[in-house]
């Protein structure tokens, strides 16, 4: 069945592009809302921005989402992939700046929030995006691809200079809780070096070492080093599980990414989209908990990292 948070929610922090102060908060919606963000601080008319595939703006850096007035929401990755994982599929984000904040640089915060407000079942049923066939796309050697499986199952393959980080792979079925246990936790990461020429060029002004991992000539830099040996190729699939979101409802398909970003895989998203032979929506019965990410999943049940 379609659900929601039980109750509303909020956060405050800063935008890890902008760095401005934002107030984000989560409530309750009905049956067939969507994930709808609503800009507070843009006028009425303009402040509503669906999360759907027409809405999404080619980005590298984060994922964006743009309505026809020219309103944005950006940095959305890892609030969606945390609704993905605890699998919310109505609920109004209000926020009061451009940005998402970026928290500890994980989705664990929301997923901690979500968890404690509850999810609540609406009783309507649901629909997902089921992959029919292979599509892949590829750019300057990063490819990503959807192709058909029974539930969502995520791999993904990074390769990086940087000896610190160096050759990862991994691959998980994203059932039974798997995002909340394996992946929610892991942070967005970047290399010294990134982060002084993106600042230089005006961006990641609200990066700090406590909400991403940053790596140096094989060092570790920011305090406690790594929650997992292999956190950086995680916290790529937890990217994707959030741009895989933006499709507005679940997806039945495995998702394979080399290399790949957020523009690569909003790509992927479109593609699939674009060919009526590729994909169907299907409304989901019986227990629909069996098939997509965990709605019974309670705070007692996971170990997440602060």
């Amino acid at each position: 069945m379609q659900t929601t948070i039980a109750t509303q929610c909020s956060l405050t922090g800063t935008g890890l592009h902008s760095g401005k102060p934002v107030r984000l908060r989560m409530l309750p919606a009905a049956a067939n809302t969507g994930l709808v963000f609503r800009r507070v601080d843009c006028p009425e008319a303009s402040r509503q921005i669906a999360v759907s595939p027409k809405n999404w703006v080619e980005a590298s850096l984060c994922t964006v989402l743009a309505n026809a007035h020219g309103v944005r929401v950006t940095t959305i990755e890892h609030l969606l992939a945390a609704l993905h994982g605890c699998g919310v599929h109505n609920v109004i984000v209000e926020l009061d700046s451009e940005e998402v904040p970026i928290l500890d640089g994980s989705a664990a915060p929301f997923v901690r929030k979500i968890l404690a407000s509850g999810v609540k079942s609406l009783g309507v049923p649901l629909r997902a995006l089921r992959v029919l066939k292979t599509v892949e796309v590829e750019k300057d050697g990063a490819r990503a691809r959807l192709s058909p499986a029974r539930q969502l199952e995520l791999a993904f393959e990074i390769d990086f200079a940087e000896p610190a980080i160096g050759h990862q792979q991994h691959q998980l079925a994203m059932c039974n809780g798997a995002f909340l246990r394996e992946l929610s936790d892991c942070r967005t990461f970047c290399l010294r070096g990134d982060v002084e020429r993106m600042q230089a060029a005006g961006l990641a002004l609200g990066g700090t070492l406590d909400n991403a991992v940053v790596f140096h000539e094989g060092e570790v830099l920011s305090p406690g080093g790594l929650r997992r040996a292999d956190e950086p190729v995680r916290h790529k699939m937890l990217d994707a599980m959030g741009d895989l979101y933006v499709a507005g409802m679940p997806i039945l398909g495995r998702y394979e990414g080399v290399r790949a970003g957020h523009a690569l895989t909003g790509r992927l998203l479109q593609a699939l989209l674009a060919d009526p032979e590729a994909h169907e929506i299907i409304q989901l019965t019986g227990d629909a908990r069996k098939r997509l990410p965990g709605t019974d999943i309670s705070i007692a049940d996971l170990s997440l990292s602060a």
